[in-house]
């Protein structure tokens, strides 16, 4: 008898065996299902956050259309970045440079510098335009800090920020530099250097960094001069890093190959000068 009932009983475990088997793998799929799900939304809700949004803002009566992207990386300093773009405003150069610089963990705001109904059409209204702030510097001044306000209400630090800026936003930095706005540090590529000889020179307290393309056309050998005299007579901490075979523009895939234009693409120059960025970001910025 006993013999008999063994494999009824065998039987019998393995069915509920099976059964629970069956359930465990039904619960996993479910809490995998569930993981998946979880874990996609934590990753479209990162993405979100990651991406540059549009913000509208004023300096004075002068309606002015920035970009906003937060940082990929959480960090209870907030460092934020400032970024100032080339003559003809806001471009896919400037916003390529802002998304990579959220991966590294900064909250950025790319500013507007002319607003609705100054932005120029062509190289010859944006010549214009720029001419005018750099004259006008301290409106020039004023509507860089009205950005860096922005940048602040959007999330970054006020006392972690860094100005960076390209051709004209490079002239830009420099002239927050000058102004004495509340950042840490400024870097400028391939920018302008110069100033009126008029105006004062006073001290500097920001950190100054200028990438330039050793062989750029639109900045002679007097207006560097020039600027490191006054680098060193403002007992500012700087220093300028100058780029082999590099003319105006190097960072701007956009801009050519052709170094001949006076402003073209390096591929070389653009990574140094990115890493030389990151170092000096580093050094200045608490992450």
């Amino acid at each position: 008898m006993n013999i008999r009932y063994k494999p009824h009983k065998n039987l019998l475990v393995r069915f509920f065996c099976n059964i629970l088997f069956l359930i465990f793998v039904k619960n996993c799929r479910i809490m995998k299902n569930t993981a998946l799900i979880l874990f996609s939304a934590i990753l479209f809700s990162n993405l979100m956050n990651a991406q540059l949004k549009p913000i509208k803002y004023t300096e004075g009566s002068q309606q002015l259309n920035g970009l906003f992207i937060k940082s990929a990386k959480k960090s209870p300093n907030n460092p934020g970045i400032l970024l100032l773009p080339a003559w003809l405003g806001i471009d896919n150069a400037s916003k390529g440079i802002a998304e990579e610089l959220s991966k590294l963990g900064y909250h950025v705001f790319i500013a507007d510098i002319y607003g609705e109904g100054n932005y120029p059409k062509n190289t010859g209204e944006a010549g214009k335009q720029t001419g005018f702030y750099k004259t006008n510097f301290e409106a020039y001044q004023k509507r860089i800090d009205s950005a860096l306000k922005e940048l602040v209400k959007s999330g970054a630090n006020a006392d972690n920020v860094v100005a960076i800026g390209y051709c004209f936003g490079g002239t830009g930095v420099l002239e927050a530099a000058r102004g004495h706005l509340n950042v840490k540090g400024v870097a400028s590529f391939h920018g302008g250097l110069g100033k009126d000889a008029n105006r004062k020179v006073e001290p500097i307290s920001t950190k100054v960094l200028v990438c330039h393309g050793a062989d750029d056309p639109f900045v002679s050998k007097d207006e560097i001069t020039s600027f490191q005299q006054e680098m060193r007579d403002s007992k500012a901490d700087w220093q300028m890093i100058y780029y082999a075979n590099s003319v105006h523009s190097f960072t701007n895939p956009e801009a050519g190959n052709d170094n001949s234009k006076g402003a073209a693409y390096n591929a070389v120059a653009a990574k140094r000068s990115f890493e030389h960025l990151q170092l000096f970001l580093n050094e200045v910025l608490k992450k």
